[in-house]
């Protein structure tokens, strides 16, 4: 047992650095250990003035290297995010989440058809469309796809209504052929609202002089802007019952659903295609756009492993660190083992250490990553304004400003992930302090 004269003379670094506030002498112990002791010492270092700063100063360019690289990547998944968005409603507002057509023949009975959709409670909207090809002939020609809807039903399964940048989709009046176009599309036609458009379809009137195009002279009543040029550059809307007079129809060619889950649209859209009793083809969302989301998501996790990479990077300076520390505190370590300290515990001293450093630099970046994820699109907007200069010109992008949409699920995966880097990274630092052979540290103390 240690009495007070026998630790008096031990070592300078000893009682400067390790007993002081580890033991206690009391009546009842005369050494009672403060327990968890690795906690315990690995703070301690953590907060003590070293004799070396040059550690100080490196665990500091650790902390900051953590904290920006957690920064970066809270801020780039964040606009990912606000781009997959912004994309995804351009997109899917003019995409129903379930289309059910007739293969070779009109739906029959499509407002029974409508009824049996509402009868799902998954079903949010429903309404029916005739959707062809045709060629459009104004100042110049195109070709396009004609859209037969019903405005009064239209708006509960696509947002061309409120994508409207002159008239109105309720001008669409049954024998009226009146006709919106994308704003694109009427450039290209070199037309705008009140102007007329000829529209020629693909098949042909049998005459005694032979086979003449179908064809009809329509009015502009509108032109809509989504901002994706698939729709904005070819796509034509009329009104259902114009629709199907022009293209000599009995029906629509199908009905288009809107689903309050749009992952179970494939499942919903299939179960009403059996109710219906006719063989239809079943398309959901994801077909006819399968590779743009799937690019999308491919971008997005590649981005979020290069920059996993960096703060990996940043998270491993805490090896060099670690590794300056345990040669600093040689004579530390081998009183610790002269005190019957475990080799373990002797690890989880200098893992402590690296975890406190790493978890600092963590709390900073997430800090800074969502003040600046979330502030991010007014940031640019005064950077614009007070720089004069414009990051995405709307003349050339779709979408025109950076949009930021910052999810706490991507937050706690970084966190997390800048973590377990932290922690490989103290391991073999602290696996050299736990080797440290006590004679050999104190030969020259």
């Amino acid at each position: 047992m240690f009495s007070k004269l026998t630790v008096q003379r031990l070592p300078d670094p000893l009682r400067s650095c390790t007993l002081r506030g580890l033991c206690r002498i009391g009546p009842r112990s005369p050494f009672t250990m403060f327990r968890p002791l690795e906690l315990f010492i690995g703070l301690r270092y953590t907060r003590a003035k070293r004799r070396n700063h040059f550690i100080s100063f490196i665990s500091l360019v650790s902390m900051l290297g953590i904290a920006v690289g957690v920064t970066a990547l809270i801020t780039v998944i964040s606009v990912m995010n606000g781009f997959e968005q912004k994309l995804t409603d351009r997109i899917l507002g003019m995409v129903a989440d379930v289309t059910i057509s007739g293969v070779g023949e009109s739906v029959r009975d499509w407002q029974g058809a409508v009824k049996q959709a509402y009868a799902n409670p998954h079903v949010r909207g429903a309404a029916p469309y005739v959707e062809k090809v045709a060629l459009l002939q104004g100042r110049r020609a195109t070709g396009g796809v004609i859209r037969g809807v019903l405005p009064d039903q239209e708006g509960r399964v696509s947002d061309i209504g409120r994508k409207m940048t002159k008239g109105k989709l309720a001008a669409l009046t049954p024998g009226s052929f009146g006709i919106v176009l994308g704003d694109e599309l009427a450039m290209q036609l070199g037309v705008t609202v009140g102007d007329k458009v000829t529209v020629y379809t693909p098949d042909a009137n049998v005459t005694p002089i032979g086979a003449l195009p179908r064809f009809k002279r329509c009015t502009v009543v509108g032109i809509f802007s989504v901002g994706f040029q698939e729709y904005d550059d070819g796509m034509a809307v009329m009104n259902l019952t114009d629709a199907e007079h022009l293209f000599q129809l009995d029906g629509p060619t199908g009905i288009r659903l809107k689903l309050d889950d749009k992952f179970r649209a494939w499942e919903i859209g299939d179960a009403l295609a059996r109710r219906l009793g006719q063989f239809y083809r079943v398309q959901d969302w994801r077909e006819g756009h399968a590779n743009f989301f799937s690019a999308v998501s491919m971008e997005k996790k590649v981005m979020f492993i290069i920059l996993s990479l960096i703060v990996a990077v940043a998270a491993f300076n805490l090896v060099s660190t670690l590794v300056m520390l345990v040669q600093d505190k040689q004579a530390d370590i081998a009183i610790l083992r002269t005190l019957g300290t475990s080799p373990r515990s002797v690890m989880g001293v200098f893992m402590v250490q690296g975890v406190i450093v790493g978890s600092i630099g963590i709390a900073l970046g997430v800090l800074g990553g969502v003040l600046l994820a979330t502030n991010l699109p007014a940031l640019v907007k005064w950077i614009e304004h007070v720089f004069h200069v414009e990051f995405l010109s709307p003349d050339i992008y779709y979408i025109s400003e950076v949009p930021s949409d910052m999810h706490w699920s991507d937050v706690g995966w970084i966190a997390g992930v800048a973590f377990v880097f932290c922690l490989f990274a103290t391991i073999y630092p602290a696996w050299r302090a736990a080797r440290t052979q006590p004679a050999a540290a104190l030969r020259y103390e």
